[in-house]
């Protein structure tokens, strides 16, 4: 359970640049997106069973069945591509990167964030703490929900490749094509089933023409091993440039984006004009220390997030997520959980409407000061 040799495990190079000509509107329509991860790396991930049923996840990877929340508080959805998911989803790397739970802590978490209504499970096969442990969290992912005994019909995995994390810390980029192709098959395996449900590119790699990691992507579409594609960590061009390549398979973007990280407006802009979900990767920047951030990162207190959560009576996290739901209908936010309260208390987000005063006030460039 000791983190790699100290270091941070915030993925290098995520600044995605401000791209251009789309402008800044805040749009206050509440929607949602979503997307995640894959790679390549060995089947078996440290203390991660195998024994998984493939043929009971099949719909599960493939994003099929009805789109209703169980257990959902509100049943808010938001749309990826041709699939419905809950208006809130779960970011499931921090059960697998350094810092993370225990196994039964870690299933009982995305357990809790089926029940709360979460439909989308963003996972990869980067998504892990030791060397030789590739896949880690996807195979953490289908054992939660092979065990789980309530309805699992609508839940969309989303994975993606592309990086890699050599044990030390490190994350790499691979973008060739050849790799791609078998990074995909790899999650598909630990994933079940006959298909990915979405598969994104997580990261360009500047060695690698962008066009030919998009064409790899087309090409495991077009065959039916991918049923979505979506992209990580990229510009206005890039996400034109990719949707000339996969026209309609395109279905979602995610890109870092919170109260503090603002730097992908341009690109949310973009995916409403598109109809693409936009997933904002560390939503609650700004507000909590994220597992990116490792002990150190930064946290916030008497900021206007606090001021509203204190005039509502929740927590400043559920604002924020409930901000960011009104920022767009595009937007899907995927906030990562360690526990199980954790996901439940982000789940209820969904269910908390803003006014327009509040929305104006956490708009503002001077929302993450702190006043007295």
């Amino acid at each position: 359970m000791r983190p790699a040799t100290g270091a941070r495990t915030k993925e290098p190079g995520s600044g995605t640049g401000r791209g251009t000509g789309m402008g800044a509107a805040t749009g206050t329509a509440r929607g949602t997106t979503v997307g995640t991860t894959v790679g390549t790396g060995s089947d078996m991930a440290a203390g991660i069973g195998t024994g998984t049923a493939a043929g009971v996840r099949a719909g599960l990877v493939a994003g099929e069945g009805s789109a209703v929340a169980r257990g959902a508080a509100t049943g808010e959805q938001r749309r990826i591509g041709r699939v419905e998911v809950g208006a809130i989803g779960l970011g499931a790397m921090p059960l697998s990167i350094e810092g993370r739970p225990d196994e039964a802590r870690a299933i009982a978490t995305i357990h809790a964030a089926l029940d709360a209504g979460v439909t989308l499970i963003d996972t990869a096969d980067a998504y892990h703490r030791d060397a030789g442990e590739a896949g880690h969290n996807e195979l953490l992912v289908a054992k939660a929900l092979d065990a789980y005994g309530g309805d699992r019909s609508a839940v969309l995995v989303a994975t993606k490749g592309g990086r890699g994390r050599p044990g030390d810390g490190s994350w790499t980029v691979t973008g060739d094509p050849d790799h791609l192709r078998r990074a995909a098959h790899a999650s598909l395996r630990r994933l079940g089933g006959d298909s990915i449900g979405l598969y994104q590119l997580h990261k360009p790699d500047p060695a690698v023409p962008f066009a030919d990691s998009v064409g790899a992507l087309k090409e495991m579409h077009d065959e039916g091993l991918l049923r979505a594609v979506g992209l990580s960590n990229v510009t206005v061009e890039q996400i034109l440039e990719a949707r000339g390549i996969l026209g309609d398979a395109l279905v979602s973007v995610q890109n870092e984006y919170s109260a503090a990280v603002r730097d992908s407006e341009a690109q949310l802009r973009l995916c409403e004009e598109l109809g693409l979900a936009f997933l904002p990767w560390s939503p609650l920047g700004g507000i909590s220390r994220s597992s990116l951030d490792g002990a150190s990162g930064p946290t916030s207190a008497g900021t206007a997030f606090h001021r509203v959560a204190a005039a509502h009576g929740v927590g400043p996290q559920r604002v924020a997520l409930a901000w960011l739901l009104a920022r767009s209908p595009a937007m899907v936010p995927v906030p990562g959980a360690s526990r199980p309260e954790t996901i439940r208390d982000s789940a209820a987000a969904a269910g908390l409407r803003l006014d327009a005063a509040e929305l104006a006030l956490l708009d503002a460039p001077d929302a993450l000061d702190v006043r007295g």
